[in-house]
């Protein structure tokens, strides 16, 4: 008698339908273990979730905060099973992180499909498909961390596919406004006691038009190891065969936590990340691809009690490796407007 066979797979594009749920991720706490490797990853040096002292003493929390990318990185994480045929991650949108996380707090996400509208065929290529994910993230006592919307490109089971999805984007927020961030800034914070633990600029020190370029660069490492830590099942971050450039795609997050990492070396009192205007990713990012970002500020929104908001627009440019069909060329790869807080 033959034993039954079932494949453990993922939906292809015509397989999803608009409303549709996935809650079945497992929930993460987030331990030092995780934050640990998630720093080695990055080098972020955001002071909060490196000091567990400074963070009690502006917070009033004895735990670390978590750092903000790591949050979003498990969300995006626990959000991949329905797109792990993923052939490239087109943009985020109106990513606001709600409350604070810490470590010790315990993240689970849901996903549901919010837009479906298939690419126009292109002689000689398989079809393929846009779908917008809308991703809502609670913490253990069930209250809402993140809520953000997603874009990933998935593959049709048949490559001549017409499923007739058209619907459109508008719906998928363009802009953030800014006092629905500044709601977001945790009124229990004492922001007097950063300001004066941290020597250097601060948010009155801070000006609208200047870019600052990064010299120090970082060389993309451990790509398929920080996609398994946040349970990212895409397909072509861990095979190279399932990629359609034949060549592992390092996942999107990782990019933007070195962006986040650069920007601390321009602006070492960020307090903390606490939305993303967008986030586009404008080429793909290979392991062993050398990245520098141009980090810019766009506009400062002070806060009444001191302090305020920062609007950056982080560029990053990779240099190809020697495995590249262009190497030691300089590629744009990320373009991500992120509105932090200072103090």
């Amino acid at each position: 008698m033959e034993r039954q066979r079932l494949a453990v797979g993922s939906p292809w594009f015509e397989d999803l339908r608009v409303g549709q749920r996935f809650d079945d991720a497992p929930s993460i706490t987030l331990g030092d273990g995780l934050a640990a490797f998630h720093e080695a990853i990055s080098g972020d040096r955001l002071r909060l979730p490196l000091d567990a002292h400074l963070t009690r003493a502006v917070t009033g929390r004895d735990r670390p905060l978590a750092n903000p990318n790591l949050v979003c990185n498990v969300a995006i994480g626990q959000s991949t099973g329905p797109s792990q045929r993923v052939m490239g991650n087109l943009f985020y949108r109106g990513l606001v992180l709600q409350r604070p996380v810490f470590l010790g707090d315990t993240l689970r996400t849901t996903t549901r499909i919010a837009a479906l509208r298939q690419n126009r065929p292109k002689p000689g290529r398989p079809a393929t498909g846009m779908a917008v994910f809308e991703i809502h993230v609670e913490n253990q006592r069930g209250q809402t961390v993140l809520h953000f919307w997603r874009c990933p490109m998935l593959p049709c089971r048949d490559p001549k596919a017409e499923t007739g999805q058209a619907d459109s984007f508008d719906a998928i927020p363009a802009e953030l406004d800014v006092e629905q961030i500044r709601a977001c800034v945790p009124r229990d914070w004492d922001l007097d006691v950063f300001r004066r633990a941290c020597a250097g600029a601060h948010f009155a020190d801070v000006e609208p038009g200047v870019t600052y370029v990064v010299e120090g660069r970082d060389t993309v490492t451990a790509a398929p190891e920080l996609a398994r830590q946040t349970l990212n099942v895409a397909f072509a971050h861990s095979d190279a065969a399932a990629s359609v450039y034949q060549r592992r795609l390092v996942y999107g997050g990782h990019t933007i936590s070195l962006a986040a990492a650069h920007a601390t070396r321009a602006l070492p009192n960020l307090v903390t990340l606490l939305a993303w205007r967008s986030c586009d990713h404008t080429a793909p990012v290979f392991e062993g691809d050398v990245l520098r970002t141009e980090i810019g500020v766009e506009a400062a929104h002070p806060l009444v009690g001191g302090g305020g908001l920062i609007d950056l627009r982080a560029l990053v440019f990779a240099e190809r490796g020697a495995q590249a069909p262009e190497p030691g060329r300089d590629v744009p790869v990320l373009d991500w407007r992120v509105i932090a807080l200072m103090a």
